[in-house]
């Protein structure tokens, strides 16, 4: 199920749940749907925060290497994604998400928790190119950690954040 991020459908989906499980009759079909809805609002929920990047990992000769990064991306609950992350090494070649060293981008997020995918349609990046472009990752949430891998995984990388405190 592909869930848009939005505050109104995980407070509504809440409410119906609380409603459901409060009535002292058997959960008939409606019912149902609005757990079903609660259970895909949660899911969705876990990603929602900022995140503060542990690792970044670039797999070469069949084995992960870790890149000394430093970033973070934050899931809003109005439906956006913000990413940033910056190689010490301003010197760095520029890459298809880099400039000098530095990753950033922003835009609209789409979660689907039963796939464990998101896609962000890209409005505003360091690397130009980016803009327009949607972009969809692998993610896995587990605690207060946050897994981010390619849907492509021949492009190698992985990259690991852990929730940030509040």
């Amino acid at each position: 199920m592909k869930t848009r991020l939005n505050i109104t459908a995980p407070v509504l989906a809440f409410g119906l749940l609380i409603t459901a499980t409060g009535c002292s009759t058997p959960a008939g079909p409606a019912e149902a749907a609005s757990t079903t809805a609660s259970e895909a609002s949660a899911a969705t929920d876990t990603i929602i925060g900022e995140w503060t990047m542990a690792t970044l990992e670039f797999q070469t000769d069949g084995q992960f290497e870790e890149v000394p990064f430093s970033g973070q991306i934050i899931f809003t609950e109005a439906g956006t994604v913000s990413v940033q992350a910056q190689n010490p090494d301003t010197s760095a070649a520029d890459t298809a998400y880099t400039v000098q060293g530095y990753e950033a981008f922003y835009g609209e997020a789409d979660i689907d928790a039963d796939a464990g995918t998101f896609s962000v349609d890209v409005e505003s990046a360091a690397a130009r190119d980016l803009i327009g472009q949607t972009l969809t990752r692998n993610y896995e949430v587990t605690d207060d950690t946050l897994v981010l891998t390619p849907v492509n995984p021949a492009e190698g990388w992985r990259v690991t954040y852990d929730r940030a405190a509040r």
